[in-house]
């Protein structure tokens, strides 16, 4: 803009000679005659063409220098541009592979809290199955190991289908692998009966008298009491059967064991 402002004074300082110069043979054109005032306007034709060419000239030369500037000035715009183009595709590419790393750890954080769950309720599992649970032995509430309960339940399902071989096998295995546990008073009761029912009677016998001495308050006790005396029957000891039955009777008078004992021993006598 600068160059075409100087263009322009340039031209009209030019212009301003021109007409300076001619303005002498002018006016002496308009007393010397036609032919002298024709040449003078001719060269002031002239000259003027002359400027105007001038004048095109440095603004063409001004236009042409105004717009390689502007080109340069677009072509470092455009350059601008693409680099920050670039730097915007970088940046967003790199956000994406934070994003996906995000993700990624997000899932495996997610996968890793399911396996942790899964592996502590396993853990609960297994020592839920250690853990003693409250249950029901012959009216007594105890806590008992969930092995040995699973054990003597399916000891006394067989008692209960009157398979006596097979439950006095497993009775007796139990009362020898377990012989703390809350179950083996009552282990040794059932164990007697089975024993009874397959005319083991002196081993019946053995186990009847164990629980009484173990455990003489236990509720099955006065009917482990009765069913000695029985055993002591099937033996032919009548003698040893009635002193059973009067000691059950003095030892448990009120158990239904006793009543059964008082009935028994009237016909014994």
């Amino acid at each position: 803009m600068q160059h075409l402002r100087s263009g322009w004074r340039s031209a009209s300082m030019t212009l301003t000679l021109v007409i300076a110069g001619l303005s002498s043979p002018v006016q002496a054109s308009l007393f010397g005659g036609d032919d002298e005032a024709r040449r003078a306007i001719l060269d002031l034709r002239q000259r003027l063409e002359q400027s105007q060419n001038v004048t095109r000239a440095l603004i063409e030369q001004n236009a042409q220098t105004q717009n390689q500037a502007q080109n340069q000035a677009i072509t470092q715009l455009r350059s601008a541009l693409l680099d920050l183009q670039g730097q915007i595709d970088r940046l967003k590419s790199e956000l994406a592979q934070s994003l996906g790393a995000q993700e990624r750890l997000a899932r495996d954080l997610t996968e890793l809290q399911l396996r942790q769950k899964d592996v502590l309720s396993a853990v609960d599992d297994r020592l839920r199955r250690f853990e003693p649970v409250p249950t029901t032995i012959d009216g007594r509430e105890v806590l008992v190991d969930p092995a040995e309960k699973a054990e003597f339940d399916k000891a006394m399902a067989l008692f209960r289908q009157a398979d006596f071989t097979a439950a006095q096998t497993a009775l007796a295995s139990f009362v020898l692998r377990r012989g703390a546990s809350a179950y083996v008073p009552s282990a040794l009761f059932w164990l007697g009966n089975a024993q009874y029912a397959n005319k083991a009677y002196k081993d019946s016998l053995a186990n009847f008298q164990k629980l009484l001495s173990m455990a003489p308050t236990h509720p099955r006790a006065a009917e482990a009491m009765l069913a000695i005396s029985n055993v002591q029957i099937e033996l032919k000891d009548m003698k040893a059967a009635r002193q059973t039955l009067e000691d059950l009777i003095a030892a448990y008078p009120q158990a239904e064991a006793a009543s059964t004992a008082r009935e028994r021993l009237s016909r014994l006598r």
